[in-house]
């Protein structure tokens, strides 16, 4: 599956790549109820690096999300 670009809104006060608050995907708005894990990776011959989020949604199912740093936008992965 190829990562589909998404829009995240971030809790209030924080940056929206450090701390994602809801993500929206497909028109349906998923808040986040708990973030599970998170890690970094950086490509070995890019060199660019992603912030990767593993989350609880209010849907009740576990998605992973992350950041690319380089065009600044929010993937499902």
């Amino acid at each position: 599956m190829l990562p589909h670009r998404i829009e995240v809104i971030a809790h209030s006060g924080y940056r929206s790549e450090e701390s994602p608050g809801s993500f929206i995907i497909h028109g349906e708005k998923i808040d986040i109820v708990e973030i599970l894990s998170m890690w970094i990776e950086e490509g070995l011959e890019d060199r660019i690096r992603k912030r990767y989020f593993k989350v609880k949604g209010s849907d009740g199912y576990m998605h992973k999300i992350y950041y690319n740093e380089k065009t600044k936008e929010w993937y499902y992965a």
